[in-house]
């Protein structure tokens, strides 16, 4: 039995004491602890490295004692895993040097055996598991098809992703077939991640926001849906589209435990748009965590307030930033703990 399951009543619906807290990218670039093993292993060693994802996964549990843990790894390990070549460039990011932009691209991509590519990532939950002790529950991930495309198809990150669209949109048979492909591997990868003892999952549609409402449900929510579908009757699964509060009220309906809420929706909207029906998570803008410790508290006591205590779990709107003061995160989380109804 896990001994903090706050987080996984919470996405139950069930009533609670106070919410749960967790932040997207805890385990990461705020840490010095983190920035010390970056200096060390570049990104991928430490994303392949099971004892290295398993220190750097339980390291804000025990400094800014959130109630959950999420696996350190990237959503670009199941492209790797599918034929497609990904690096991590310094200062630039996500770096694709051979991006999909033909239907002939498309038929080379595979749909890989999980557990053989991705053998690192299972073995890293196991150890994960192993240290963290039953103490909090542990969040496995994925990006969703859609966001996965941007980037095969665009190469790197964009404000835009311009490219992405307009292969979509000139080429949407291959963009289809490139899709469905995602999320046959999505749905095997985050099965076997449910096999090896995640207690949850996420997925990531970070640049749902670029697609009108007619095209999300095109080339995105769609392949979530299916996602959901293979999963949802195996473990919790959270929705998280960056920027889609217009499909709020359709993923409500979808089957997961809980939605993920950016910070240009306002509680209230969110509450509305899903009519109440289902757990929601989120919406502290990021950058707000730079405002002095007593002012983070007292807005993250407002946001609870506004969301409620109950189908609620306290999250960013997106990942922590990485010169954040540990602090300021600190405070996030006291916050919450702190929180009396």
């Amino acid at each position: 039995m896990i001994k903090n399951d706050l987080f996984l009543r919470a996405l139950k619906g069930e009533t609670v004491e106070r919410p749960p807290v967790w932040m997207m990218r805890q385990a990461g670039r705020y840490l010095p602890d983190f920035m010390k093993l970056k200096e060390k292993y570049d990104f991928f060693t430490r994303c392949r490295t099971p004892e290295l994802a398993t220190e750097i996964t339980v390291m804000p549990i025990h400094q800014v004692g959130t109630d959950a843990a999420i696996l350190f790894s990237d959503i670009l390990v199941i492209p790797q895993a599918m034929n497609i070549e990904v690096e991590m460039k310094p200062g630039v990011g996500p770096w694709l040097p051979n991006p999909i932009r033909s239907a002939k691209d498309v038929e080379q991509v595979i749909v890989p055996n999980v557990e053989e590519e991705l053998d690192y990532v299972f073995d890293a939950i196991k150890m994960t598991k192993l240290a963290l002790n039953q103490e909090v529950p542990l969040i496995g991930f994925a990006g969703s098809p859609w966001t996965i495309l941007c980037y095969a198809v665009q190469g790197q990150g964009s404000k835009n992703f311009d490219k992405a669209k307009q292969f979509c949109f000139t080429q949407p048979l291959a963009a289809h077939a490139l899709l469905q492909k995602i999320t046959d591997t999505t749905i095997a990868y985050l099965k076997q991640k449910v096999k090896v003892g995640v207690d949850a999952v996420q997925i990531f549609d970070s640049w749902g926001g670029m697609l009108s409402p007619v095209d999300y449900n095109e080339f995105s929510w769609q392949y979530i849906q299916q996602i959901i579908d293979a999963l949802k009757d195996i473990t919790p699964v959270i929705a998280f589209g960056k920027g889609c509060w217009y499909a709020l009220d359709q993923m409500s309906k979808s089957g997961a435990s809980a939605l993920g809420v950016d910070w240009t929706c306002s509680a209230q909207n969110a509450r509305a748009f899903t009519n109440g029906s289902i757990t929601l998570q989120g919406n502290f803008d990021p950058s707000r965590l730079f405002s002095p410790p007593a002012e983070i508290k007292k807005m993250v006591h407002q946001m609870i307030n506004d969301f409620g205590k109950d189908k609620y779990i306290v999250n960013l709107g997106h990942g922590i930033l990485p010169n954040i003061p540990v602090e300021n995160a600190q405070a996030f989380v006291d916050a919450v703990k702190e929180y009396k109804a």
